[in-house]
C-alpha cells in the first residue's frame, strides 16, 4: 500500500511532554463498530467482561543512552550512543552520534562529566560500522557487571518527540515505566502500559478480567516513520520476545470459554499475533519477531487493543488501520485531535474493537 495513506496533520501542542496523573485519569477513545465514544482510562473494566484476558508487556527500559568520547587518537570528540539491541553478554548494536567521527577499531570511553559508575569508566570498541549510523559496540564489561555499568552510567531514552522539547529529568525515571516493568531489555516503552495503576488493576479484577504477562523487549525501530513510498519496501527491526507455556494455555483456555484477548499495546498484539497459528491458537513463543503488520492482515489471536495515538505514516498507525480500518481511524484521529486527545508516548489512548 501506499505510506502516504497513513498521512495526517497533527498540531504539535497535541503532543503530550508529561503524562496524566494520576496515569488513568487519561483520556480513552473507544472505537467500536465505527461508533466513537470518549471515555477515560478508568473506564476501561466497564468494556470488559468477566473472562476476558489482558495482555500486558512486562519489559523494563534500560538506561540506553550513554555520553561519552572517542579516546586514543589526537581529538576526542563527544559520543552519544542509544543502544538499541543486546548481541551477546558484551556486545550492543547501537546508534551513534556524530557516526561519521567513529570508524571501526576506535575506542569510546563513557562516563560523561566525571560520571563514574562503580566498576570504573565503562570503554568500548567499534567492531563495526553500518550504512545508517548503527555500530557494534564490544564492551570491557560482560554479563551483568555490565548492565551495572550501563544501569549507572545511561539515561532512559525519551522519543525525541519530548526529548526535543524538554530535557529528561528524574521524574522520567519513574514516568517511563510500566508499571509491569520486570524484565530488562527496552529500548522504549510499551507505552499503553504506562496508563495502568494498582487501582486499576484492581478493578479489573474484581470484574475477573485475567492479567497476562508476556515479554517483547521494545527496540528504537518500532516508532520510526517508514520511509519508502509503498509499505512492500519497509524492513520491520527484530524484537526479542517471550510467551510462557502457562500463558498460552491460560489464553486459549478462555478462548475456548467464550472470553476475549486484549491487547494492552501494539508490542502484545505483535507477539501474540507472531505466535498464534492459522486457527488462533496461541503457542508459547521464545524467539525474535520482525511480523509487519497493514491493512488486509487477518488477525488470528487478538480481539480488542488498547493503545497510544500514533505517528503518521508510522508501522504502528498502519497496524491500527489494519485493525479497526483505515477510514474508521482516520476518522478516530481527526476526532482525537479536534477534542484535544493528548498524543504519543506520553498521551491519551483508545480502545479498539476489531473490524
Amino acid at each position: 500500500m501506499r505510506t502516504d495513506l497513513f498521512d495526517f496533520d497533527l498540531p504539535a501542542e497535541r503532543i503530550a511532554l508529561r503524562p496524566a496523573s494520576p496515569r488513568d485519569s487519561a483520556k480513552m477513545l473507544v472505537v467500536e463498530n465505527g461508533a466513537l465514544r470518549d471515555q477515560v482510562i478508568a473506564d476501561l473494566p466497564q468494556w470488559l467482561r468477566r473472562g476476558d484476558q489482558l495482555v500486558v508487556n512486562d519489559t523494563k527500559v534500560i538506561a540506553a543512552q550513554l555520553k561519552g568520547r572517542r579516546i586514543g587518537r589526537e581529538t576526542e570528540p563527544k559520543i552519544e550512543a542509544t543502544l538499541i539491541k543486546r548481541l551477546d553478554g558484551s556486545r550492543w548494536q547501537a546508534l551513534v552520534k556524530p557516526a561519521k567521527k567513529l570508524t571501526a577499531g576506535d575506542r569510546i570511553r563513557f562516563g560523561n562529566e566525571g560520571k563514574v559508575c562503580l566498576l570504573g569508566h565503562l570503554d568500548a570498541e567499534v567492531e563495526a560500522k553500518g550504512v545508517e549510523g548503527e555500530v557494534t559496540l564490544s564492551f570491557s564489561f560482560h554479563g551483568p557487571a555490565l548492565d551495572q555499568a550501563i544501569a549507572d552510567l545511561g539515561n532512559p531514552p525519551l522519543p525525541p518527540y519530548i526529548a526535543s522539547k524538554r530535557t529528561p529529568d528524574d521524574q522520567d525515571l519513574a514516568d517511563y515505566q510500566t508499571m509491569f516493568a520486570a524484565n530488562e531489555g527496552a529500548v522504549a516503552a510499551p507505552t499503553a502500559g504506562l496508563h495502568f495503576t494498582p487501582a486499576l488493576e484492581q478493578a479489573l479484577r474484581a470484574r475477573e478480567v485475567g492479567i497476562n504477562r508476556v515479554t517483547l523487549h521494545v527496540g528504537a525501530g518500532t516508532f520510526l516513520p517508514v520511509k519508502v513510498d509503498d509499505t512492500e519496501g519497509h524492513k520491520m527491526h527484530a524484537e526479542w520476545g517471550t510467551i510462557p507455556a502457562e500463558v498460552a494455555e491460560r489464553l486459549n483456555s478462555a478462548k475456548r470459554n467464550g472470553g476475549r484477548i486484549v491487547a494492552v499495546g501494539t508490542t502484545s498484539l505483535r507477539l501474540l499475533e507472531s505466535a498464534a497459528s492459522e486457527d488462533g491458537t496461541i503457542q508459547p513463543f521464545a524467539a525474535e519477531t520482525s511480523i509487519f503488520i497493514t491493512p488486509g492482515y487477518r488477525f488470528r489471536a487478538v480481539d480488542i487493543l488498547m493503545t497510544n495515538f500514533h505517528l503518521p505514516k508510522s508501522t504502528l498507525f498502519m497496524l491500527v488501520s489494519a485493525f479497526s480500518g483505515l477510514e474508521t481511524m482516520k476518522q478516530a484521529y481527526a476526532h482525537a485531535i479536534a477534542s484535544g486527545y493528548r498524543f504519543y508516548s506520553y498521551g491519551d489512548a483508545c480502545l479498539l474493537f476489531r473490524s
